[in-house]
């Protein structure tokens, strides 16, 4: 008995090359997500829970992670980033959604001033943001100056407080925040706007119940980027926030250069991503529960 090689039939032979050019196209960006992201982690994760005694012999040891959370000082400077990234994130939505609402429905000729300034941020470098600020409502800056031009006595100042990196952030993100809020208030038709509103349906009404469905995923990404760059941000904590507390990439910088630490800075970057992670898995899972509709 003979065995015969079965002939593809030519129909499906194109959908084998369009899979294989598909598997192709994304080879590139995997491989290059597992040789600048992922191998950096496991490779930090590794370098900071297996250590060799004098012995050369590997064992796993906890005590850079038993050192962090046991500091009172590196536990300020945890929960100092994590209220500045919470109230970044809430300020940020509380200002970046009117400016969104205001840019999609509104037909006057000053909407396009609006995203102009709004947008303006986005082409201003950081460190340029950081000094601008300084100038502006630091000490001696131009708001004291225009308080005494007047009488009036000085106001404090934001500056070198939890206050000074929030505001920093907040004006630095909130241009992709406006941006993704306006992208995602595109899939409210304004027919759907117009028949609430033709029902007797108010303002709040009509965003609660039209427009807010529509636009959570918006939202959710919106917030997420926010979240994630915020926390991780260095610059403008470092040149406009504390000395002491400190948020956590001024702390990790100044454990590797200026204490020479690189494992504690390390332990420090893993924890900071574990954070980032779990605020990413939520979004990934919101996103996966939205796509698969209520149960």
């Amino acid at each position: 008995m003979t065995l015969e090689a079965v002939p593809v039939p030519a129909a499906e032979r194109p959908h084998r090359r369009s899979g294989l050019v598909g598997l192709l196209l994304v080879a590139l960006p995997v491989l290059l997500m597992g040789w600048l992201v992922l191998y950096p982690i496991a490779d930090a994760v590794w370098r900071t829970l297996v250590v060799s005694n004098a012995g050369g012999t590997l064992h796993l040891s906890t005590d850079t992670y038993e050192t962090f959370f046991s500091d009172p000082y590196s536990r300020r400077n945890l929960w100092l980033t994590l209220r500045v990234t919470a109230t970044c994130a809430g300020l940020l939505l509380v200002i970046g959604l009117p400016i969104a609402l205001y840019l999609r429905f509104s037909r006057s000729r000053i909407a396009a001033l609006v995203q102009a300034l709004a947008i303006f941020p986005l082409f201003v470098p950081s460190v340029i943001l950081a000094y601008a600020l300084i100038r502006t409502i630091g000490p001696n800056g131009t708001v004291d100056i225009l308080l005494n031009a007047v009488g009036l006595p000085k106001l404090p100042t934001p500056y070198l407080t939890p206050w000074g990196p929030t505001i920093g952030l907040v004006w630095d993100n909130l241009p992709l925040t406006v941006l993704m809020l306006a992208a995602g208030l595109g899939a409210v038709s304004d027919s759907a706007v117009e028949a609430a509103r033709d029902v007797g349906a108010g303002r709040w009404a009509v965003f609660r119940h039209i427009i807010l469905p529509r636009i959570r995923i918006s939202i959710l990404v919106a917030l997420s980027f926010s979240v994630l760059g915020i926390f991780s941000a260095f610059t403008l904590p470092y040149v406009l926030g504390p000395a002491s507390p400190e948020m956590m990439g001024p702390f990790m910088q100044r454990t590797f250069a200026d204490l020479n630490d690189p494992r504690m800075a390390v332990t420090q970057a893993v924890i900071t991503f574990g954070f980032c992670l779990a605020f990413g898995l939520f979004y990934v899972r919101a996103i996966a529960r939205n796509r698969s509709g209520p149960s």
